[in-house]
């Protein structure tokens, strides 16, 4: 069982909350936390009723919450394939959701619009570690650019708002994730699911390599999804700036090695082939969490090889029993 921060418990008693995203990845994750609380108000949008890139359901989503807190974690959002596949959508659709949603919110007069943005915000060849100050400092890489950008207005958003309407908005940058429940559709998954798929699935067909995207070399750094929430959590409960804040791990680990560690955890003795035709991505991402530490007293608590093995169990339980 993985260590929880207990947060603060009397922030949240009569508190109302609107969760966008909420039944995806990391959403379903902090929904369960929330509730977990003793919050029995907590409101997600699912997609089939509320399309919140269109205004009209975006008021009605609000109306329907009636929340003192939003927290929006939703977004159209994929690896390096569909960011390449999808710059336009996924530029439009994570610009207006957030845009809206912000912007409503100022009209309610809600307490608290929590805004999570990406590290694909940073620019392209961003020192490591990434440092909030570096977010100005150069383009986005060029595969995720579009959607990093969309993310990223939310910041100037935020800092906007608080400016002249004294709009109480803060802005997160999370590090790529990682845990159970995660997308391991290898057309739109992030490098840790789809290798796990790739590595188990070719261990039970007996096949003698796995073909991966880029060379290898690319460096990322990953934080587990209940990390992620409790992150998200303690900045809700602790944090009213407009600076913006890293939440990670503050580790850094090369594609190449990744592979080899979840071969290794899933017992897969192949060859490891690396198709230099397709893209890195950005060449290194490490984030420095000091920010985060020393506001709201966040570090990531679970071990990274822990953290793989129950991803990897939980995808060997359940990749026949839910579509992929």
């Amino acid at each position: 069982m993985f260590l929880t921060h207990p947060g603060n418990m009397s922030f949240w008693e009569g508190k109302r909350v609107l969760v966008t995203g909420g039944s995806g990845f990391l959403g379903s994750v902090l929904v369960r936390k929330l509730r977990e609380k003793g919050l029995n108000d907590v409101f997600v949008p699912r997609r089939a009723q509320y399309d919140l890139v269109q205004w009209e359901h975006v008021v009605r989503a609000y109306n329907d919450a009636r929340a003192d807190i939003v927290i929006h974690l939703a977004g159209n959002v994929g690896g390096i394939g569909a960011n390449r596949a999808n710059p336009g959508r996924f530029f439009y659709d994570n610009l207006m959701m957030g845009v809206q949603m912000m912007e409503y919110g100022r009209r309610q007069g809600i307490s608290k619009f929590v805004a999570l943005g990406t590290i694909c915000s940073y620019p392209k060849h961003t020192p490591v570690p990434f440092k909030e100050e570096n977010l100005w400092e150069g383009y986005p890489e060029e595969t995720n650019a579009p959607y990093g950008l969309a993310k990223k207005m939310l910041l100037v958003q935020a800092q906007a708002y608080r400016e002249q309407y004294g709009f109480n908005g803060i802005f997160l940058l999370p590090v790529n994730l990682y845990g159970p429940r995660d997308n391991f559709d290898l057309e739109t998954s992030h490098a840790i699911p789809a290798i796990v798929r790739k590595c188990v699935d070719a261990v039970e067909s007996n096949a003698s390599e796995i073909v991966l995207w880029g060379t290898g070399k690319a460096t990322r750094e990953f934080l587990h999804v209940d990390d992620a929430a409790e992150g998200i959590l303690l900045a809700t409960e602790k944090y009213d700036s407009s600076n913006p804040v890293n939440i990670g791990a503050g580790m850094e680990t090369s594609i190449a090695d990744l592979a080899v560690l979840i071969a290794r955890l899933t017992n897969f003795k192949g060859r490891i082939v690396w198709d230099s035709t397709k893209p890195d991505g950005q060449p290194r991402r490490s984030l420095d969490t000091t920010r985060a530490a020393e506001s709201f007293g966040f570090r990531a608590r679970i071990q990274f090889e822990a953290g793989l093995k129950e991803t990897i169990d939980w995808y060997r339980a359940n990749r026949r029993s839910k579509p992929a």
